[in-house]
């Protein structure tokens, strides 16, 4: 009995590790935390939409696009 606990144990954690390719289910929530930056309110693009703002970079490739009133306010000068 404590085997096939072990064995469902072992199954259930390799599918909670298992990531599917592709677009579908559940892995889009996930794909959208990893693609975002700025505390969540940026997405990491090749380029910005025309109501976003570049602020910082994602990685070497893609800038992080944020809607203007998530950025920080400047002031001073």
């Amino acid at each position: 009995m404590a085997t096939r606990s072990v064995l469902l144990a072992l199954v259930v954690l390799d599918l909670l590790f298992y990531v599917p390719p592709g677009r579908g289910g559940p892995n889009v929530y996930i794909q959208k935390i990893f693609a975002s930056c700025w505390r969540l309110h940026g997405f990491c693009r090749q380029k910005c939409l025309k109501k976003e703002e570049y602020h910082i970079l994602c990685d070497t490739t893609r800038f992080c696009c944020v809607n203007p009133k998530y950025l920080p306010l400047l002031t001073g000068k």
